[in-house]
């Protein structure tokens, strides 16, 4: 209530404080007055008199002048010269020999001259149709039909495509689970960085999931990281795109300090975004049955054709004291190692996915699934978080409610606004003005077209 009244009277605050200051004056504030008002007036009628003066004195010498210039003649060519009341002065010459007569104006007037020497020097552009915004272009005029129908064909078209989208997401089975705390020994509890630090440590993990509803093949696997930021400036240029191109910039490591060079010789592939590739691994088994995971094609092909060389080979890769990540096949070629590919297509939010492979069999509802992980990547120095996602896609792609709500948010906005308007219309219409006397629809003279 109180920030209600606030916001009520603030625009009124300046007139208050004008009251509450003439108030508190008292009486000497509205007594001083009628004195002040007396007194500015008389100063203005001073002022006025005197302007006054001045221009009769002007009018006066200005006549003095005319006459004495009407005496002025000459015989041959009788020249007239007499001044008009504008101060223009006018001289008109009559010629003896053919009786032609001939005029010429001076004083508060332009010549011909100046005129044209004016328009040499002037800046003004050329007049073209493109200059001056006269070309045919489409003006609609916002007509309560118009508005009207605009808004509810929106409404209409948007409303049936967000059902559409939120019934398609939900469609999508998604199991998500964290597991980062849950793969910690108890006794690693109070210290997990300890624990992902150590090399004596058992790293792997057994989990179970449960599948609510029929996942139809293929089920595809994605590893989730929290509070990791790969849109990190330093991080994102810590690369050498030509390194990882073609062999013959195999030294070109100047971009990724500090994983540029090793002791013996340059990293390949270097950089903080090849150093930390995510190195976490995941089996899956359904009735001690283990499930293959498929890990072909989940790149770009762009990437692996145009942004990773065939002739590119590791090189010195996770061999200094301090390790990152995962490790590489040295004898697999770049444009071949597609977990790195993926890894190195930056994410632009903290929060994101990446694919890890599909499973191409069916999974049953209620179906559990064992998994069994080996928890090697450090989230725990920056407060990071692993999750392991198992998703079904349609043609809407994965399970995203945002974009029917948005859909369905933004029609019924427009159909709101589309029958507001029908009831202010019949309710208390406006009468239109006549659209021929627009500026678009005037003629050069500026009559309506």
């Amino acid at each position: 209530m109180a920030l209600c009244f606030f916001f009520f009277f603030f625009p009124f605050s300046p007139l208050l404080f004008f009251i509450s200051f003439a108030l508190s004056l008292g009486d000497t504030f509205f007594f001083s007055l009628p004195i002040a008002f007396f007194q500015i007036k008389k100063k203005t009628e001073k002022k006025i008199k005197t302007k006054t003066n001045k221009k009769v004195g002007l009018i006066s010498e200005f006549r003095k002048k005319r006459k004495n210039l009407d005496l002025i003649r000459k015989k041959k060519n009788s020249l007239h010269i007499s001044v008009e009341e504008d101060g223009r002065v006018i001289v008109v010459m009559e010629m003896d020999t053919n009786g032609a007569t001939t005029s010429s104006t001076a004083g508060g007037g332009s010549t011909s001259d100046s005129s044209s020497a004016a328009k040499k020097n002037s800046k003004k552009p050329k007049y073209s149709r493109f200059t001056q915004q006269e070309l045919p272009a489409c003006k609609p005029i916002l007509t309560p039909g118009l508005v009207i129908t605009t808004f509810t064909i929106i409404g209409i078209i948007f409303i049936p495509i967000g059902l559409v989208s939120l019934s398609a997401s939900e469609h999508v089975v998604e199991i998500v689970d964290r597991y980062d705390e849950g793969c910690v020994p108890s006794n690693y509890s109070n210290d997990k960085l300890a624990y992902i630090q150590s090399s004596l440590t058992n790293k792997s993990c057994t989990r179970t999931l449960s599948v609510p509803k029929l996942m139809k093949s293929p089920v595809f696997i994605y590893y989730q990281l929290d509070n990791f930021y790969q849109n990190h400036r330093r991080y994102v240029k810590s690369r050498s795109d030509k390194q990882l191109r073609s062999m013959a910039y195999e030294r070109e490591t100047k971009s990724c300090d500090p994983e540029g060079v090793s002791v013996d010789g340059p990293i390949v592939p270097c950089g903080l975004i090849a150093w930390s590739l995510f190195n976490d691994t995941y089996g899956f088994s359904v009735k001690s049955k283990m499930l293959e995971v498929n890990k072909n094609n989940i790149a770009w092909d762009s990437d692996k054709e145009h942004k990773f060389g065939s002739d590119v080979y590791p090189k010195n890769f996770q061999s200094g004291g301090l390790i990152g990540g995962a490790k590489l096949n040295s004898s697999i070629p770049l444009s071949e190692q597609e977990d790195l590919i993926v890894w190195m297509r930056t994410a632009a939010l903290p929060t994101f996915r990446k694919l890890y492979g599909r499973i191409e069999e069916d999974l049953q509802a209620n179906e559990k699934i064992t998994v069994v992980i080996h928890n090697n990547y450090n989230t725990y120095s920056f407060g990071g978080e692993k999750k392991l996602v198992l998703s079904t896609t349609s043609w809407i792609g994965g399970k995203n409610d945002f974009l029917g709500i948005a859909y369905i948010t933004v029609g019924g906005l427009c159909l709101f606004f589309a029958v507001s308007f029908i009831l202010l219309y019949v309710i208390k219409p406006r009468p239109l003005g006549d659209p021929s006397y627009l500026s678009w629809n005037r003629s050069p003279s500026g009559h309506p077209n």
